[in-house]
């Protein structure tokens, strides 16, 4: 099956609104099994998005579009898509009364303009809308002039905020695709999430043993990102589970220790789970990363029964004054070193009765590095009840990268010594 996705905006393609919807829609479509084989952004021109429709129904079972079913004048694919296809638009009760009921219910007048949404193509289906006013629309384009075989196809067109896209598809447009467009064969697809390897040598390890796999159809791939490596696992067909399923044990055995998760789920989530279950909590003493480590650590739900308190202790006196490192210790080895990243995870255990500490002190860059401690270093200490350890990384990244990675080293470094 060819599924294309349409993402129209010119703020898309003027880079002022990052399209979330090309990764959120892709993501859910190939876990239902529709994996999308093409997706383009277009601007809010009445050219632009006319001919990218056409093109796709002109190859694809399913294409679905994003935004332009709006009241304003650049909304435009809603009578573009009708002018195309030869469609009359007509007004739909039931969308002008949601519309009405959307207003009033806020104690709004109903702006006039917005009643241009309860137009919908002859033969559409409606896509309810409680988030917002426009209506999603899903169309079978039968017969499909712009294919040379004739096959139908299925065109559905979102909304472009994601609070009322994302819904719509749940709600509404899984259910019409498993009906209208069944899968003949099942699709199965996993992913294992490490840190601690590089994509290359993750490769190295499980390219070899998994090609007998691979041979016989699965999709193996790598996904890298700053820290860590993502390795799918996907396949089609009666057999996809077993394979999959084979596949998994494999790579299991021989990247174990680098696995901290899988699917969506992110080191931090893992960490305030662990922590959770053994009933123990934690203190952070941060310098270069900024306070990092504990955004990270906050934006997972239950954090606060884990997490104590959170130091940015950028500048030497805060270092002594809040986590009582020595002035002697900063004097001799300077607040990038060893003995610093001790005492500042083993002020921040003291502090506040934590069980277990992490400190990071290191170079950002880009200035202020030296020969001896070059800009990307960092060292990382971590204080628990059986002692400390502190280890020594090198990142020499840009400034957002340095930390995103320093972060990451940090919270893995503290997974393995909860495991």
């Amino acid at each position: 099956m060819i599924v294309e996705l349409i993402n129209t905006g010119s703020e898309l393609m003027l880079g002022r609104v990052l399209n979330t919807h090309q990764q959120w829609l892709c993501r859910q479509l190939a876990d239902l099994g529709y994996v999308v084989t093409r997706q383009v952004a277009v601007s809010d021109t009445g050219s632009e998005i006319e001919q990218a429709v056409r093109e796709a129904l002109a190859r694809a079972d399913l294409v679905i579009t994003t935004g332009g079913l709006g009241p304003t004048s650049d909304d435009l694919t809603r009578d573009l898509v009708a002018q195309l296809l030869g469609k009359q638009l007509r007004e739909d009760a039931a969308v002008l009364a949601h519309i009405s009921h959307f207003f009033e219910s806020r104690r709004r007048a109903v702006p006039e303009r917005t009643k241009v949404q309860a137009l919908v193509p002859d033969r559409a289906t409606v896509l309810h809308n409680p988030h917002g006013t426009a209506p999603g629309l899903a169309m079978e384009v039968r017969p499909n002039p712009f294919r040379a075989d004739g096959k139908p196809s299925w065109l559905i067109m979102l909304p472009g905020p994601p609070r009322e896209l994302r819904p719509m598809f749940t709600d509404s447009v899984a259910p019409l695709l498993q009906r209208v467009l069944p899968l003949a064969s099942g699709f199965v697809c996993r992913t294992l999430r490490t840190t601690g390897i590089g994509e290359s040598v993750a490769q190295e390890k499980i390219g070899g043993p998994l090609q007998r796999w691979v041979e016989a159809g699965l999709d193996l791939g790598y996904c890298a990102r700053p820290g860590q490596v993502d390795v799918r696992l996907a396949a089609h067909g009666g057999d996809a589970e077993r394979q999959v399923r084979e596949a998994e044990t494999i790579v299991r055995e021989l990247l174990g220790p680098y696995i901290y998760g899988v699917e969506d789920e992110d080191l931090e989530a893992v960490i305030v789970r662990l922590l959770t279950e053994r009933k123990a909590t934690l203190a952070l003493a941060e310098s270069c990363t900024g306070g990092c480590i504990a955004n990270r650590v906050t934006n997972v739900p239950g954090a606060s029964a884990v997490l104590l308190a959170g130091m940015v202790t950028y500048s030497n006196a805060a270092k002594q004054k809040l986590l009582g490192v020595h002035a002697e210790t900063l004097d001799r080895h300077g607040a990038v070193s060893k003995p610093v990243a001790r005492e500042m995870a083993e002020g921040a255990r003291q502090q506040t009765q934590a069980d277990y500490a992490l400190s990071v002190t290191g170079i950002a860059g880009p200035s202020g590095g030296t020969p001896g401690k070059p800009v990307g270093t960092v060292f990382i200490g971590l204080a628990e009840p059986s002692g400390t350890l502190v280890e020594l990384q090198f990142n020499p990244y840009d400034r957002e990268t340095f930390k995103q990675v320093t972060t990451q080293q940090a919270l893995e470094l503290l997974r393995r010594t909860i495991l």
